[in-house]
């Protein structure tokens, strides 16, 4: 049996969001090198604020008061966890602890990175201090992590009163978050199958024995009655449009650009329909029932990849019967 294919795939998108008056105020600080937490109606001072009172869970600052603290920049260790490899986007890239610290005036731990050298020099109640980013821009990055206060050292956190290197003015109202997914996606037999196939430009799908169903990309079971699928069709690279979006908005990363169709295509032999563009045609002009074809990319281009199908484009016969496709919507 030939073996199954598998292939690093990451997924990834900046997540945006509007901070609101609260976190908006701590980031605020942190851009200009203070932190501030809030006081809550039971005395505690928190850090980051929270929004909303956990005790009366009335809003925070919805008496008309202001409960905005600034804390210090030290603070004393009450936990820590130790991270002997870091992965990526982790505060530092050498070995580093997790630490919660409770910053000098507030009574709840804010959790961030602790920079020592081994797990030998962190301990619970060790005294630590801010070391701020080089360029502050209102994020939590803007603190690069803790440090140990060094005996004698006049109690200054590091870059405490230096002048932020952003030029930017006013509250900070939105951040905005890269977020990132990194697997193996590890393809069964029979997908491994059809990608070998597309990379000698065949289309191929599985037969339910049972049924007769004929599913692509193939399944290793037919999801109508969970018969092992055994039979391997080859199929037409000719389909109907069942289904379809018409893309109007852009987003990082987006490689065509809009306005473009992302539809559902019915391949003739086939029980299932598969996503994928449609284009050599204006958007308005897709609909349910055309008729379309598979365009190649050039062949010195191809992989095991179901990229190699560029996309659909009309074939300019007659629209199919809704019949033909009333059980695909």
């Amino acid at each position: 049996m030939s073996r199954t294919l598998s292939a690093p795939v990451t997924v990834a998108f900046d997540y945006t969001r509007s901070t609101g008056p609260v976190i908006g105020r701590f980031l605020t600080g942190l851009r200009d090198g203070v932190v501030v937490g809030a006081r809550t109606s039971d005395g505690r001072v928190v850090v980051p604020p929270p929004e909303f009172d956990p005790v009366t869970h009335r809003a925070t600052g919805g008496d008309g008061g202001d409960p905005y603290v600034e804390v210090g920049p030290e603070g004393t260790v009450t936990s820590w966890v130790w991270v002997p490899e870091p992965v990526k986007a982790q505060p530092l890239d050498r070995p580093f602890a997790w630490a919660l610290v409770t910053l000098d005036g507030a009574d709840v731990p804010l959790l961030h990175a602790l920079d020592v050298a081994s797990p030998d020099e962190a301990s619970t109640g060790m005294r630590v201090r801010v070391r701020w980013a080089a360029e502050r821009v209102g994020a939590i990055t803007d603190i690069a992590c803790f440090e140990p206060v060094e005996a004698g050292s006049g109690g200054l956190a590091t870059g405490a009163g230096a002048p932020s290197a952003t030029t930017v003015d006013g509250p900070v109202t939105g951040v905005v978050t890269p977020v990132s997914l990194d697997y193996v996606y590890a393809a069964s037999p029979e997908e491994s199958a059809f990608y070998r196939a597309i990379a000698e430009g065949r289309i191929v799908g599985q037969r339910c024995p049972h049924c007769g169903k004929v599913y692509v990309p193939p399944r290793s079971a037919c999801p109508a009655d969970g018969t092992p699928t055994t039979d391997e069709v080859e199929l037409s690279e000719t389909g109907t449009v069942t289904t379809f979006c018409i893309v109007n908005v852009p987003f990082l990363g987006q490689r065509i650009t809009p306005p473009y169709v992302s539809a559902y295509v019915l391949l003739d032999g086939a029980d299932i329909a598969f996503l994928h563009l449609i284009l050599d045609c204006p958007a308005e002009d897709v609909h349910m029932g055309m008729r379309v074809k598979a365009v190649w990319k050039p062949r010195e281009e191809w992989g095991t990849t179901i990229e190699n199908i560029s996309h659909f484009a009309p074939t300019g016969e007659p629209d199919a019967d809704y019949e033909t496709y009333r059980n695909h919507l």
